[in-house]
């Protein structure tokens, strides 16, 4: 598990100031489906090279995504804009919380020179949440688009952005853009919200997806959620139901991981025959492609994934 306080230099500072007086929650036993190996391929150093030389956040690194080994090893690298502190204090997530900084006006350049670095041919582009910032820092993002599709024109791009809570004209700023892939993910079922999302709304997420479909019907949505929170089965349902009203083409559904005793712990680990029959019912309720595993994140295959939506697309879903 990875700490509530990091090392910096010779002092120490806080990454989870709201959960660092919290009880130690319960700690179950990882099985054996969910362990990963160690990061050490010479594919993994040269994708954290380029990160470095440009001085940029990754979610990979910052949320301590398991995947990071092997996506990194293919050169696949999420990054994270606007800083690495977030606004909000979610209880599954290991980003760290408090006031961030300015944005920065070099960011967008430097995220498309590391995507044209690693030779994307699909890049993913997410955030912290910037409540501080008048539209969640939605102009931010587009002119990340826009910088990558003038050095990388060739590399499509996905988004998976905040939910721009009480931030007007922030979805349509975002998606004039013309990113490939609008992503927002609802993370649990609506009942968790107050303890594991306590800053959103479930019904807000839900319509900013339905409002970026209905911007442009040509852009891909998408939205994941993490099991093993204590949610029930039919609540997961009633969520796969919901992302279709809303014209959600695409899923994920991936097994919550603990970061600390801190956050909120894992009620139980949902074995993968589960996850397949999940992944069976998302499918008939008519989602374009689901990803459903114990190690399925937001980001993970997102190149290979988008390939496979264009085809399902193209086929008349």
């Amino acid at each position: 598990m990875a700490v509530v306080l990091d090392t910096i230099g010779a002092g120490r500072r806080v990454r989870h100031p709201e959960k660092a007086h919290r009880p130690d929650t319960p700690a179950l036993k990882k099985p054996d489906w969910i362990r990963v190996k160690a990061p050490v391929s010479p594919g993994y150093l040269a994708t954290r090279a380029i990160v470095r030389a440009n001085g940029l956040h990754t979610v990979c690194e910052e949320a301590g995504c398991p995947n990071i080994g092997e996506c990194w090893d293919k050169k696949h690298a999420t990054f994270m804009i606007m800083g690495d502190t977030c606004t909000r204090a979610c209880a599954f997530c290991n980003v760290r919380t408090g006031l961030p900084g300015p944005l920065d006006p070099e960011e967008p350049a430097r995220v498309a020179e590391a995507a044209a670095r690693l030779e994307l041919a699909h890049v993913v582009v997410t955030s912290v949440d910037r409540d501080d910032l008048d539209d969640g820092g939605a102009g931010h993002f587009a002119q990340v688009i826009r910088a990558i599709r003038a050095r990388c024109p060739q590399t499509t791009i996905e988004v998976l952005t905040p939910d721009f809570l009480r931030k007007d004209g922030a979805v349509e700023t975002v998606i004039a853009a013309k990113p490939d892939v609008f992503n927002h993910n609802l993370e649990t079922v609506p009942s968790k919200y107050l303890m594991v999302r306590p800053g959103a709304r479930y019904f807000a997420s839900i319509r900013l997806l339905q409002q970026a479909k209905e911007i442009d019907p040509a852009v891909f949505t998408k939205s994941g959620i993490m099991v093993g929170l204590g949610e029930e089965r039919n609540e997961v349902l009633q969520v796969m139901d919901d992302l279709r009203a809303a014209g959600v083409d695409f899923l994920t559904m991936g097994q919550y991981l603990q970061p600390t005793r801190k956050h909120h712990e894992v009620v139980r680990f949902v074995p993968p025959e589960e996850f397949k029959a999940y992944e069976a019912i998302a499918y008939a309720k008519g989602f374009l492609m689901v990803s459903a595993s114990p190690l399925t994140r937001s980001s993970h295959h997102a190149g290979e994934d988008f390939a496979r939506l264009k085809a399902a697309r193209s086929n008349g879903g």
